[in-house]
This record gives structure tokens, C-alpha cells and sequence, in this order.
């Protein structure tokens, strides 16, 4: 499934039709793992010029292609007039995160046959609850995560197999009976925090657990409170 990207690039994409081009660069390069260096098949890749507009660099779509079965791709990019700087967008799906990089187009000349670009491998994450005490009645059990200091509800969509009564669009549990377990992505090797707040009796308790998710592996933190 891909996804936020497309958000993110709606307004460059609706420019499309008043682009005003200025020759064509042609780019070949590679896309990898990051850490294994493996190199990436059929990564969708959408350019973005970046034009000056009132003070603003407005986004412009320069045009979208794909790396092969290899892992390279070779392409012939739509210099877009007046735009000094790029956008390489990476679309970002359930194996590999969104990724955006900027590039100086005096630097995307310089390289223009040497391009790579490395992706952040995402892994399964899963988050359990358990509410074990039996007082009071009545606590509030709050959550939140970021993986390498991205967090997590943004990262990748999350599902919520939930026992118990949970606030509207909010990760917030309310006491008696809590049994939820939180599956999403994670990126891969790289640390992942996540936080509990329990506010019980007039008192606020901050919980912290630290993961680092691995490949191949079931990654999973755990609460009992």
C-alpha cells in the first residue's frame, strides 16, 4: 500500500498543465537499502521542481519514473524553468518509508549519471496492553511512539485490536478493563521509543521502553499496569 506521499505532492502534480520546461537532463543512478545495500526494484521515484513564487518555494511536478528489476533507473528529467532546486521523492509503502530528498540542480548536473539514493527498511511493530490492576475504577492510560525520532502515527498506518474503552481518534485508554494490542511499522535497526503516561489517582506516571527493531524478527513491547 502507498501512501501520504500522494498528499504531500498533490499541489506539485495540479501544476503539471502551466509547467514550463527548459531542456532535458538525462539522469541514471541506483536505489539501495540503506544498511544492506541491496539495491531496489520498481521503487517509484516523482521529481518535483522547485519554483519561487511570492517568497515560496512552490513545488512543480518535473515528471515520475521507476527503478528497474535491477534496482537502477535511467531517465530523461524536464528541466523546469526557473527551478534551482529538486525534490526526489521516494513513494513509501509497507517494506520501505517515505523519502524525500533536495538536490541543487547545479549538483543534480554534476552527478547526473551517479545518482544514488538509499531507503530506510520498515519492520512489523507490535505494541500490547494489558490492564491488570482492579483500582481504582476509573485511570487513563495515554500512548504515543516515534521510531528514529519520527512518530509513529505518521510513519506508517496503524491498526488497534482493542478490549476496553478507548477515546475517539485519540490513543487514550479509560479504565476498568483494558486489552489492546497496537500493530504498525517501524523503521528497521534503528531505535524506536515508546512512552505511556498513566494518570491514576490525582498522579501522572511516565513510562518509557526502548526498542530497537530488527529484521526478520517479531518486535514487540509490552504493558502491564
Amino acid at each position: 500500500m502507498k501512501f501520504f506521499i500522494y498528499i504531500t505532492l498533490t499541489f506539485g502534480l495540479l501544476l503539471t498543465g502551466c509547467l514550463k520546461t527548459e531542456g532535458i537532463l538525462k539522469i541514471k543512478g541506483k536505489v539501495v537499502d540503506e544498511s544492506s545495500k541491496e539495491k531496489l526494484p520498481w521503487r517509484d521515484i516523482i521529481v518535483q521542481g522547485l519554483v519561487d513564487s511570492s517568497n515560496k518555494l512552490v513545488p512543480v511536478n518535473a515528471g515520475q519514473f521507476s527503478t528497474d528489476s535491477t534496482g537502477y533507473f535511467t531517465y530523461l528529467l524536464r528541466k523546469v524553468k526557473n527551478a534551482y532546486y529538486y525534490n526526489f521523492c521516494f513513494v513509501g509503502d509497507s517494506d520501505y518509508a517515505f523519502m524525500a530528498k533536495e538536490i541543487a540542480l547545479i549538483d543534480l548536473k554534476k552527478n547526473a549519471q551517479y545518482l544514488s539514493f538509499s531507503l530506510s527498511k520498515l519492520v512489523d511493530f507490535t505494541i500490547k496492553i494489558y490492564r491488570k490492576s482492579q483500582t481504582p475504577a476509573c485511570d487513563t492510560l495515554c500512548l504515543s511512539w516515534k521510531s528514529n525520532g519520527v512518530d509513529g502515527r505518521t510513519l506508517y498506518p496503524y491498526k488497534i485490536d482493542n478490549y476496553g474503552l478507548m477515546s475517539d481518534n485519540q490513543l487514550y485508554w479509560i479504565g476498568g478493563k483494558v486489552k489492546s494490542t497496537i500493530k504498525t511499522k517501524a523503521f528497521a535497526d534503528k531505535s524506536t521509543v515508546v512512552r505511556w503516561v498513566l494518570f491514576r489517582n490525582g498522579r501522572l506516571k511516565e513510562i518509557i521502553d526502548t526498542i530497537t527493531c530488527r529484521r526478520y524478527l517479531l518486535n514487540n513491547v509490552y504493558l502491564k499496569y
